[in-house]
């Protein structure tokens, strides 16, 4: 069982605002609306996270379909943890995250996203930024000093 961020069910209520605008400015899809429904509960008990396994169905279904536009794994091709590293200097996945992340929820993988994102220290946030620009969750910047060595 996986706790969804408020962060990625704002994003997903973003994502589908965006996808199917309201047509008269007042009004919000079903996927918004059920969302949204999800996200005030939230903010009014003071929640960061939500049990994945208990969303409304329609609500979980349109995170969902969000998550499926964002990138699955994190990896750029230089995993240091299969040369013993305990956490990959190339991605920041932990060995056992990188071992089950085919068996991971969408939830779990968000986490990890959300973790190695917020730690910023593995090499596809700094000297190899450049490959993971492609299929990035989110906007990352070069670090600067990267390019001058």
């Amino acid at each position: 069982m996986g706790a969804l961020h408020i962060t990625d069910i704002e994003s997903a209520i973003n994502w589908w605002r965006e996808r199917r605008p309201s047509p008269d400015g007042i009004t919000a899809c079903a996927e918004v609306r059920a969302l949204a429904e999800v996200y005030a509960l939230m903010v009014y008990y003071h929640e960061l996270e939500c049990d994945e396994d208990s969303m409304p169905v329609v609500a979980r279904d349109a995170w969902l379909a969000w998550y499926a536009t964002t990138p699955d794994a994190p990896c750029i091709a230089i995993c240091s943890t299969s040369q013993g590293d305990a956490v990959c200097k190339g991605c920041g996945r932990t060995f056992l995250e990188v071992q089950r992340w085919t068996e991971m929820t969408p939830a779990e993988k968000r986490a990890t996203w959300r973790r190695i994102t917020h730690e910023g220290t593995a090499w596809r946030f700094n000297h190899y930024a450049e490959r993971a620009t492609d299929n990035a969750a989110i906007p990352i910047e070069a670090d600067p000093s990267a390019a001058a060595a």
